[in-house]
């Protein structure tokens, strides 16, 4: 039997711009299992095309609708898909050898009635894996029956979620290692500040609706943190609720125990990033308040994103 014949029903999907660093690793990660790689490119400017073309990949190039849910959704109803199964995964990540051999040997045995496959997902962060502060192991769904699952329409923390049968939890790991320096990690954290103040606006504010954790089929762990953040944290007092959950994270939750590369992470993710979105969400309110305008207009002005 050749390589390709080995492959197993399996499309991984995707999403890139600028992704030189990173791509040709996570392709490789899924290459002798997946039997379809497709990249929906959004008009990088490096080695991204090239190298994913030159790994097995097809490459389709679409501009960016905006947030990652729609881009997503976009590939799963446009893409020629044509296997049982549809793997996401995030250019920066990858499977552990551990992991595709456990998807290889499990993923025929799974009953008609299994639509979705969640992984462990393990962080690096300058080159350190963070073990602690409540980050390992986050369990994802990344593996799905075709046409059995979509991706919530949120502006931040979407998550792929199944709509109809049972998952499965398997025991291996994605790595979602990023390569690039700390520069581009608090200017990518800056954009997420302002998507994940708009999605804490919109549910002070009544904005608009959320898919709704009684939706996410299977996710345990998945629905519990989105309900303590949308019915504990979102509730506590702006700027106050930073200090509160970096201490949870950093001192309750053992973060301490990942050493200074995970100081910097903890301090920067838990509390910086967490006090960022404070900031905006205050910025956008007080310029309500001052122009007598509404919150969705404020939002515009202030964030220049459109609610």
């Amino acid at each position: 039997m050749n390589e390709k014949d080995s492959r197993l029903p399996v499309s991984v999907i995707v999403l890139t711009f600028n992704e030189e660093k990173h791509i040709l690793r996570c392709l490789s990660s899924v290459k002798n299992i997946a039997s379809e790689m497709f990249v929906v490119d959004c008009d990088s400017s490096d080695k991204t095309k090239d190298i994913a073309e030159s790994s097995g990949a097809m490459v389709v190039k679409r501009s960016w609708p905006g947030n990652q849910a729609a881009q997503m959704n976009w590939a799963l109803e446009n893409l020629p898909i044509r296997t049982e199964w549809v793997m996401r995964l995030d250019a920066d990540e990858y499977l552990t050898d551990k992991l595709a051999a456990e998807i290889r040997s499990r993923l025929p045995e799974m009953t008609d009635r299994t639509s979705g496959i969640y992984f462990n997902r393990r962080v690096y962060f300058m080159g350190r894996w963070i073990r602690h502060g409540g980050y390992y192991p986050i369990s994802l769904l990344r593996l799905w029956r075709n046409s059995k699952a979509v991706c919530e329409q949120r502006w931040m923390d979407e998550h792929m979620v199944i709509l109809e049968g049972t998952s499965a939890e398997f025991d291996n790991d994605i790595v979602d290692d990023n390569l690039n320096d700390l520069t581009w990690w608090t200017e990518k954290h800056n954009s997420y500040a302002s998507r994940e103040a708009v999605e804490l606006l919109a549910l002070r504010h009544r904005l608009m609706v959320s898919t709704g954790i009684d939706t996410m089929r299977g996710a345990s762990q998945e629905k519990t943190k989105r309900r303590l953040k949308e019915n504990y944290y979102a509730r506590l007092p702006l700027f106050i609720r930073a200090f509160i959950y970096w201490n949870y994270r950093y001192l309750l939750k053992l973060g301490l125990l990942d050493g200074p590369e995970g100081f910097i992470f903890h301090f920067l993710q838990g509390l910086w990033y967490r006090f960022l979105v404070d900031a905006k969400i205050y910025q956008v309110e007080r310029y309500a308040d001052r122009n007598k305008t509404g919150i969705r207009d404020a939002v515009r002005e202030v964030l220049g994103i459109e609610v």
